[in-house]
This record gives structure tokens, C-alpha cells and sequence, in this order.
């Protein structure tokens, strides 16, 4: 086989494909929501809530699993979520909006399901933190050529809304279909289970996976309205911070990979919520706009240490259990998603301070939680000792 079509070359691409649509998308959707569509945070907290619906029904794809190739189907949701992109010029309008939206939300969810369960099955688990930096910092650099070409066509060239993202878009569907015509069907090393999975050993990963979509939420949803809204940065502006985010991640996140095969996921993750808490409350007083830009970077660059979570469960799962967690766990992790954003944007409202203060406790709660990351997981040490010694006292008196 060739050297250029290795499974993990094939990662590197959809890596590539999947910012390309995805990004411009997002960097366009505040300025392109508030210009048109004459949005405002509820308006907002209703599209969001609309876009998380697909992740929250991303259970189904392990019933698809039964009739598809998981590489196929992963490479199918990338051509959704890339055709929902370059519809949603064409329709702008709030009902318009809220399709090519479901339409796109439909395609990067069941990718993001699948590419996660894909990661699991052909990384190395000794070395998946720094391979997952590594496919990170990849999509990175995509995405800085992304919001570089947004800044350059809004502040330069002076391009449409409509001209933005039918470029960006219009390549992502080139590289999908260079994927499917270019790539062999790789072989899984485990047969995967094709049917729904709820393990009580998988308890931790459930709790920390449902925490992590609630605080998503309040980044992408609620940091990015907020740098619009309350300081007033324009489509070039947000674009150029994207970009800030994004070269910090193309020269951080595989050292911080290898940072968390070194240290472990407990000490990583205690790191990235006691910094969320700290992020969030400072959100909920900032005043100035290039503080709450730095903020916003931080808060951005901590999604990095997120790997820790995903290597956690590589560690202690069952090998034939990874296509089935994927689905549930991003079930699991839309389940605030889905609702948060629609009740936050009536919060938001009133006062947006305590939309980031609800969140500083949200992080608490995570941080409780990965106390109990054993030091060393795996499938025979799942959670910490101070839980195994707990349920062993309870059945042994």
C-alpha cells in the first residue's frame, strides 16, 4: 500500500476537509446572522439549539454502522456538512438559516462521531494524545488559512457573504471527493458492536463527556455573540481572532499531547478546569474588548487538554466498544447542547454576566469529577482507588 494512503494520512485529510467548511461557517455566522437575518441572542440561542439537535440524535449512526462502511459514511458526513455550508447563502432568512443549519449540523456531527471512533480504532494508544495534537494542530492550520482568507476578502477584497462561502465550501467538496476516489477501504482491527452501548464501567467517561458539551456551549455560543454584540468586532475582526486561536494551537496542541502522555489525563484535566473557572468568571465583568479577546484565546486554547478526556477512554475501554461509545458519547454530550443554548439566550437577555458565571460552576462540577481519573487507567483500573475502595466497603461490611 501506498506510503500517502495509511489510515492515519487519510485522518490528516478529513482533519483538513473538516475545518475548511466548518470554520468559515462559524467565523461568518454571527456578522452574517446579525447583518441579514437581524438576529438577536435568542434568535442566536434558537440556531444554536437547532444545530445541536443532530448531536444529540448522533446515537443513530451505529444503526447506519449496519448498512455502511465507518470510513464511507464518515467521508459522507463530511460531504453533508460541506453541501449545508455552500446552501446557506442562498437562503437568508431565519427559516433558511435554520435548515442549511440542521442540514450542515447533520453532516459535522455524524463525521465528528465517526472520526472519534476511527481515532480510537487505528491510534496507537501509546501514542494517540500526541497524534490527536498532531490532527489538532493539522486542522489548525487549515483553519488559520481559512480565517487569513476571510480577513484578506472582507477587509481587502471586499467580498460577499455569499462569494466567502461558496470558496471555502466549494473546496471542501473538491477534497471529499478526492477522498472517496483516492482512498482504499481500510480494515478495523476489531470488529465493532452495531448496536447501542451503555456500560455502568464507562460511569466517568459518560460525566465528563456530558460536562464538556454543556461548556462548549458557553464558548461557542455565548464568548463568540458576546465579542459581537457587547464590543462590536466586525466579520474581519472575529476572523482574526480565529486565526490568533488557531496558530497557538498549530504550535501547541501536539506538545500538549505529548504533555498528556506524559503527565496523565487526571493532572491535565484538573489544569483545564481550574483555568475554565477562572476564564468564565472573568467573562462574566470584562469591560474591555482586547481583554476579552485574550480571554477568549485562552478559553479557546484549553480545548486542547479535551484530548485528555478521549485518551482516558481509549485506556479503559473494551476494544469492540469504541464504534458504539463514539455514538452515545456524542448523544451524551449534545444533551446540554441541545438545551442550553435556547434557555442561556433567555438568560442572556437579562444578564449575560450570569450566562458565564452558571458556567464557571459547570466547570466546578467537571473539576470534581476528574478527581476520580485513576493515576494510570485502564480496563482493570477504570476509576480512582477512593471509588474502588468505597463500592468495596459497601459490599463487603
Amino acid at each position: 500500500m501506498s506510503q500517502t494512503r495509511q489510515p492515519f494520512h487519510l485522518l490528516m485529510l478529513m482533519a483538513i476537509v473538516m475545518p475548511l467548511a466548518f470554520a468559515s461557517w462559524m467565523t461568518l455566522l454571527n456578522n452574517f446572522s446579525i447583518d441579514v437575518a437581524a438576529f438577536n441572542g435568542q434568535d442566536i440561542g434558537l440556531l444554536q439549539s437547532i444545530r445541536e439537535v443532530p448531536g444529540f440524535l448522533a446515537f443513530t449512526a451505529i444503526f447506519i454502522l449496519a448498512l455502511l462502511n465507518e470510513q464511507r459514511f464518515a467521508i459522507l458526513s463530511l460531504l453533508l456538512l460541506a453541501a449545508g455550508v455552500f446552501a446557506t447563502p442562498f437562503f437568508p432568512s431565519t427559516i433558511g438559516l435554520l435548515v442549511t443549519t440542521f442540514l450542515m449540523s447533520t453532516g459535522f456531527h455524524y463525521f465528528e462521531t465517526l472520526n472519534q471512533s476511527l481515532k480510537w480504532q487505528w491510534l496507537d494508544k501509546d501514542q494517540a494524545a500526541q497524534q490527536m495534537g498532531r490532527l489538532i494542530a493539522i486542522g489548525s492550520i487549515c483553519s488559520l488559512s481559512v480565517y487569513g482568507f476571510i480577513w484578506v476578502a472582507d477587509h481587502l477584497l471586499n467580498l460577499s457573504y455569499m462569494q466567502m462561502y461558496l470558496t471555502t465550501s466549494g473546496l471542501a467538496l473538491l477534497l471529499v471527493g478526492y477522498m472517496w476516489l483516492a482512498y482504499p477501504i481500510f480494515p478495523t482491527p476489531v470488529e465493532q458492536h452495531k448496536k447501542i452501548i451503555l456500560r455502568k464501567e464507562y460511569w466517568l467517561y459518560y460525566a465528563l463527556t456530558f460536562m464538556s458539551g454543556a461548556r462548549r456551549q458557553i464558548f461557542m455560543v455565548f464568548a463568540g455573540f458576546m465579542m459581537v454584540e457587547k464590543f462590536g468586532y466586525d466579520v474581519g475582526d472575529i476572523a482574526l481572532l480565529y486565526l490568533v486561536n488557531h496558530m497557538f494551537n498549530f504550535f501547541f496542541a501536539e506538545r500538549i499531547g505529548r504533555w498528556i502522555g506524559h503527565v496523565g489525563e487526571r493532572k491535565a484535566l484538573l489544569c483545564e478546569y481550574i483555568g475554565l473557572i477562572l476564564v468564565f468568571i472573568s467573562y462574566a465583568f470584562v469591560s474591555d474588548r482586547f481583554i476579552a479577546a485574550g480571554l477568549y484565546i485562552v478559553d479557546h486554547l484549553f480545548f486542547a487538554l479535551a484530548i485528555a478526556i478521549k485518551t482516558y477512554f481509549q485506556k479503559i475501554a473494551e476494544p469492540k466498544d469504541m464504534a458504539a461509545t463514539a455514538a452515545v458519547s456524542f448523544t451524551i454530550n449534545h444533551i446540554a447542547a441541545v438545551v442550553i443554548p435556547v434557555t442561556f439566550g433567555i438568560i442572556w437577555l437579562t444578564s449575560p454576566s450570569l450566562v458565564f458565571l452558571i458556567g464557571a460552576g459547570m466547570a466546578g462540577v467537571s473539576l470534581v469529577l476528574s478527581r476520580f481519573i485513576p493515576r494510570v487507567p485502564s480496563p482493570q483500573n477504570r476509576t480512582s482507588d477512593f471509588i474502588q475502595v468505597s463500592e468495596y466497603s459497601k459490599s463487603n461490611p
